[in-house]
């Protein structure tokens, strides 16, 4: 099975993210990146059916030169090979998805498996964007799939339980938190992964329509949170600030 999963390169979830006084972006200087924490819950599911399975797993990331860093992350844990994507620019989830389409078109992949959102930027949209200009089904939040037959049989985690559906292949599935538990890569793979290839394409030489769908227009940091906590020995006591005091119930 030929599997395609994204990997996109994304300011390190535990650091503080400061905003520019702009408000143009965020400050990039002494600031970590790591492999988006959802694509690499992907990475790892695509790793485990090519091992059950057999077949090819190919990263497609988009991202500047050193994103390299994290696209090797992820074929340390086993992917075969990468397509890079090279812009220092950031790319809306519209131009990420008809760049993927792209891709997809040109590997006819079996599977595209994708995190179900980036933590940088928590758009959710380009999964279910891809699936729609591929027209193929999708399934979105997976906590666990099952491949056979040329079915996905997916399992999600919905308001009121567990969801499971059931997809015909070729499929776009997006990998929730609970899905897998990612593999630390050993000394081996990681020495193995210097070697693998990453075929880096110009964004500019991609070949299809990237005008933005929408445009950040600025970014400002959410206000200082005002108050004071205050601890009540009785529920009654709770109950009667609730209402006369903050309003909240009457």
């Amino acid at each position: 099975m030929k599997i395609i999963v994204t990997a996109k390169r994304v300011p390190d979830p535990e650091i503080k993210i400061k905003v520019k006084g702009d408000g143009t972006g965020i400050e990039s200087h002494d600031i970590s990146y790591k492999l988006n924490p959802f694509d690499e819950i992907a990475i790892e599911e695509a790793v485990r059916i090519k091992e059950n399975a057999g077949g090819e797993v190919i990263l497609l990331s988009i991202g500047p030169g050193d994103a390299q860093t994290e696209i090797r992350t992820g074929l340390a844990m086993g992917a075969d090979r990468a397509i890079q994507i090279a812009t220092d620019e950031y790319v809306e989830p519209s131009v990420a998805a008809r760049i993927f389409k792209k891709v997809v078109d040109d590997e006819s992949p079996d599977l595209v498996l994708m995190g179900k959102q980036a933590v940088d930027d928590d758009a959710n949209q380009a999964g279910q964007m891809l699936a729609c200009m591929l027209d193929w089904p999708q399934a979105c939040f997976a906590s666990e799939i099952k491949i056979e037959d040329g079915r996905a049989t997916v399992k999600r985690e919905v308001d009121k339980g567990i969801e499971t559906i059931e997809v015909s292949i070729p499929a776009v599935i997006t990998a929730d938190l609970r899905l897998n538990e990612p593999r630390y890569p050993s000394l081996p793979m990681i020495m193995k992964a210097k070697k693998k290839k990453i075929d880096t394409i110009s964004f500019s030489d991609i070949g299809i329509d990237t005008t933005e769908r929408v445009k950040y227009l600025g970014l400002e940091n959410p206000p200082e949170r005002a108050g004071e906590c205050k601890l009540f020995e009785t529920v009654d006591e709770l109950i009667g600030a609730l209402k006369d005091e903050a309003g909240i119930i009457r």
